[in-house]
């Protein structure tokens, strides 16, 4: 369920981050072969994409990201970002078959509301972004062993 947006999410490990922005960038791009190997690799990909869109939607939609000075408005859209994410973590739990509408629910999210036409910014940039920045959290939360080197870091 949503969480408490002043309380930081758990971060979630770098091959969970990894996991869930590969299968979002496929299924973005259409790629849907892609996108089913990458769900076959990991049946724990309805609750990834669950857990990356309360990551994207709760910074964006959150009173405490808002101006100084919150307006009914700022309430109506905090409320509405944590519908979308209680929502999305209450499609998940219907089983793996909800894989693909979560990610076009995020990916829907994304165009809508973060990317910036105006400088020509695509979702797959948008993504791009966000995975490393969720990748660098979950290395920070998450060190390889001494000696050990990630296979994106390398």
């Amino acid at each position: 369920m949503f969480q408490n947006p002043t309380v930081p999410l758990a971060p979630m490990t770098p091959d969970a981050v990894l996991s869930a922005f590969r299968y979002l960038r496929a299924v973005e791009a259409g790629d849907t072969e892609a996108a089913a190997g990458f769900d076959d690799a990991d049946p724990r990909m309805p609750e990834l994409l669950a857990g990356v869109a309360e990551r994207i939607v709760v910074p964006v939609t959150a009173l405490f990201g808002i101006a100084p000075d919150p307006c009914d408005d700022s309430f109506a859209l905090e409320a509405v970002g944590r519908v979308l994410v209680a929502t999305l973590r209450t499609w998940v739990q219907s089983g793996p078959d909800t894989v693909e509408g979560v990610a076009h629910a995020v990916i829907a999210f994304v165009r809508q509301d973060l990317t910036q036409d105006e400088i020509g910014e695509t979702v797959a940039d948008v993504l791009r972004q966000m995975e490393a920045v969720g990748f660098g959290q979950a290395l920070e939360a998450h060190p390889a062993p001494a000696g050990s080197v990630h296979p994106t870091t390398a």
